[in-house]
């Protein structure tokens, strides 16, 4: 059974609670293990000094993305130490932690996107890399993860 994720009536912690019993009592495991450290990071990040207890649904992203960069991360250094069975319990968590964000960007896409950027901010060449950078990380937040769109900069920046 696939999520059912109703992001206008709920905050994501609680549709992560709702997933959590649903996975639960279906008895998949897997899954239940990516929504508890998903509800975890939530419960931390609520909690931090400075913060006034709910997260704000671009908080809510962050979060995600993190924890989908972390468990890539992880699964990167287990196929090269060819640990094909802790590589693919990372990509399982990734694919749950996946049906929370918006759909991801092509990098066709993000091309497409990165180039009204540069445009916009009127980047000439490698030098505005920073500048370009900012503008599109956050126009992209939570559609594209920050190592494709860094790339796609670098390709056209050096390109124009």
């Amino acid at each position: 059974m696939d999520f059912i994720i109703e992001r206008n009536k709920m905050s994501l912690k609680q549709t992560i609670e709702g997933d959590i019993k649903s996975a639960m009592l279906e008895r998949r495991k897997d899954d239940l293990k990516a929504l508890r450290a998903i509800k975890s990071m939530i419960l931390l990040a609520e909690t931090e000094k400075g913060h006034e207890g709910v997260l704000s649904e671009d908080a809510e992203m962050k979060l995600l993305m993190k924890a989908v960069k972390q468990r890539r991360d992880s699964a990167q250094i287990y196929k090269e130490q060819s640990r094909e069975d802790l590589y693919s319990n990372e990509m399982a968590e990734v694919a749950v932690i996946e049906k929370y964000l918006p759909q991801q960007l092509s990098e066709d896409e993000i091309k497409g996107e990165v180039a009204k950027i540069i445009e916009q901010v009127g980047a000439t060449g490698p030098q505005d890399m920073g500048k370009v950078m900012g503008a599109a990380t956050k126009a992209l937040a939570g559609k594209a993860d920050g190592k494709t769109i860094s790339g796609v900069v670098k390709q056209l920046l050096i390109n124009s």
